[in-house]
């Protein structure tokens, strides 16, 4: 797999990250250490997890794999705070200074290790100062529990402010910043990618694949058991029945066919190589789920092809961000 180096900081990482959000929920340790196996066996590298996925449980579990099933120097340890446990959806979120460290040593704790390679800032907390949040960062990094720190769904003008601060004073820059980025959903194209390009920030795209639909599998309808689901509602929700939507999905559908290759790996490859994208965050409850990402890997988009999905998936665009 091919790697890139993330942001300003020395780590370099595999294209594609894998995701454990569903680790203790939907997926089992058992497959879940089939996932890893295979994913480090494919020459990836960057796992990312929360404190809040699953409670706690998913980065229990990738810590009882750390150092028995793969070897915890072949991966780049990633995982966030701010969550608050048990809260969500819809989430709450505290970056208190206190909470922060405190999350911190506790994620240390189920993970089984003394540092992460990448700790982020799970959202923005409008109830904390920023100076304090990012305090809370610096202590992590001085005393070797973190070794870079990023943000993860913050807007453009919330990265700025944090980049920003960091230079000011000093301390470590932001390296990272993980977002919900796919051809369904471009929102961050008109501030928070500018933001990443200019202070050099590695993206990390979650929900590459448009939650899962624009792989295809909805467009014959949604499953019975998954139509009642709570997670589903709140997860995918109305976006399945949109006309924008289903015009993507039959575009990505198309591409695939003329490229000879599935729906998942057009829209994978689509959003590995936007501008400042460093790697997408692949998830999956089944082994079998994260093989065909991982199989997708090697496959790139033609320009013609590319560009077709620009202008079908294309986010609307105005003033301010256009100019006068």
């Amino acid at each position: 797999m091919k790697r890139r180096v993330l942001g300003q900081s020395d780590l370099v990482v595999s294209r594609l990250a894998l995701g454990t959000s569903t680790w203790g929920a939907t997926t089992d340790k058992e497959d879940a250490a089939k996932q890893i196996i295979e994913f480090i066996d494919a020459g990836g590298n960057l796992v990312d997890t929360a404190d809040i996925y699953a409670g706690g449980k998913s980065e229990h579990i990738l810590g009882q794999l750390l150092g028995t099933v793969v070897p915890r120097s072949s991966v780049v340890l990633a995982t966030k705070a701010a969550g608050v446990l048990g809260a969500g959806p819809p989430f709450r979120h505290n970056a208190s200074r206190a909470h922060l460290l405190a999350a911190l040593d506790a994620s240390l704790r189920r993970l089984g290790t003394d540092h992460v390679d990448l700790w982020q800032m799970h959202a923005w907390d409008p109830d904390t100062p920023l100076d304090e949040t990012l305090s809370a960062i610096d202590t992590a990094i001085s005393s070797g529990r973190v070794r870079h720190a990023g943000v993860s769904n913050y807007s453009g003008w919330q990265t700025a402010k944090a980049a920003t601060s960091q230079i000011k004073h000093g301390q470590a820059p932001l390296v990272s910043i993980e977002v919900e980025y796919s051809l369904l959903e471009r929102g961050i194209e008109r501030e928070v990618v500018p933001a990443a390009l200019d202070f050099g920030i590695g993206i990390l795209p979650w929900a590459p694949l448009g939650r899962g639909v624009l792989t295809g599998k909805y467009r014959g309808g949604v499953p019975a058991e998954r139509e009642n689901s709570r997670f589903f509602k709140w997860y995918v929700g109305a976006r399945l029945f949109q006309d924008r939507t289903a015009g993507i999905v039959e575009s990505v559908a198309a591409a695939a066919r003329e490229t000879g290759t599935s729906p998942l790996a057009v829209a994978l490859a689509w959003v590995r190589d936007r501008p400042s994208v460093v790697a997408p965050v692949v998830g999956a409850r089944m082994v079998e789920q994260l093989r065909e990402s991982l199989q997708a890997e090697d496959f790139e988009l033609p320009d013609d092809v590319r560009h077709q999905l620009d202008e079908v998936s294309a986010p609307y665009v105005g003033y301010p961000e256009t100019g006068i």
